[in-house]
């Protein structure tokens, strides 16, 4: 009983793991003053001032990131520059 148990949580474990593949997140950086959208789950300290997601498609990020207040407005040369490169 305790090995079924056990592999129970295994595979919950792993299965929680895989949901952030292929996620993104949307983060405000205090050093740049924007925000940025990241592929992976950010760590809220130092000049990271928070973090937002996750979010399915980075289509999905831009649509959050373009709603948060705290987010500066993207100009046109940023974005194209942004989708050349991928994400931030």
């Amino acid at each position: 009983m305790k090995s079924l148990i056990l592999a129970g949580s295994l595979l919950l474990a792993s299965g929680a793991a895989s949901v952030a593949d292929g996620s993104f997140w949307v983060i405000g950086d205090r050093a740049s003053g924007k925000c940025n959208i990241v592929t992976s789950n950010p760590v809220i300290i130092g000049d990271i001032w928070f973090g937002d997601g996750p979010y399915k498609s980075k289509a999905d990020a831009k649509l959050a990131r373009s709603t948060i207040r705290a987010c500066p407005a993207i100009n046109p040369d940023d974005e194209k520059h942004e989708n050349e490169n991928g994400t931030n």
